[in-house]
């Protein structure tokens, strides 16, 4: 690991926690708890199973930052979407610790926590269905990128967004808040945006996705859109 994708994991550990816990003004919270526990297992899983698997898709995801070749409407993008993100985790320890609890039942709970492992499963399909899964968006002519139009890249051509559909608003509910699921729509909003500037430069710059993009018509809800 280099120093700076361990200052990275480092930053990580501490932000997240800080952001939760220091909104709910106490770390004596069992749902908030989970949430991270759930967060560093998997994830550390999703990076163990790429490096015995993929190591070339694990080192792309942990490069971090800005590409070069990556174009300027997707930085701001990307930057909106951590900013939305970072904010967002403040929501729930507001809404269900310090100012609540927000009165979401435990049986809404649970589902949320199903809900938010549905969108971890989803992340999980696209990682092993897509070795070019770069976290900015450029044409990694590197590698050799091409289509890919297996698994669930079979059924919507932007799969990684639409776990987050699931992601997010189960992580609201699994954490006690009615609050964080209300705002879910904010965080995802520049990934939905994203989509028509990367469906638009893939279809330019990559050869066969135009194809691809007439043969999988939805970009993120099979049926609708």
């Amino acid at each position: 690991m280099s120093l700076r994708t361990a200052l990275r994991a480092l930053l990580m550990a501490t932000l997240y926690p800080g952001l939760l816990f220091g909104s709910a003004g106490t770390l004596r919270w069992v749902e908030g708890w989970v949430f991270l526990v759930l967060q560093a297992a998997l994830s550390g899983y999703l990076m163990h199973w790429l490096g015995r698997h993929d190591p070339a898709l694990r080192a792309e995801r942990l490069r971090g930052g800005f590409h070069p070749d990556q174009p300027r409407w997707d930085r701001v993008l990307v930057s909106c979407f951590a900013l939305a993100w970072l904010l967002w985790l403040c929501v729930p320890g507001l809404d269900a610790v310090r100012y609540g609890p927000s009165g979401v039942p435990l049986g809404a709970q649970l589902a949320g926590g199903a809900l938010h492992l549905l969108g971890w499963w989803g992340l999980f399909a696209v990682h092993r269905a897509n070795t070019f899964l770069a976290p900015v968006v450029r044409i990694q002519r590197e590698r050799g990128q091409r289509v890919i139009d297996t698994g669930p890249y079979a059924v919507v051509r932007h799969p990684m967004y639409a776990a987050f559909f699931a992601w997010i608003p189960g992580a609201g509910l699994l954490l006690g808040s009615w609050w964080a699921v209300a705002l879910a729509p904010v965080v995802i909003l520049p990934l939905v945006v994203r989509t028509w500037f990367e469906d638009e430069c893939l279809a330019r710059e990559l050869p066969g996705y135009a194809a691809y993009r007439t043969r999988v018509r939805y970009r993120l809800l099979p049926g609708v859109w």
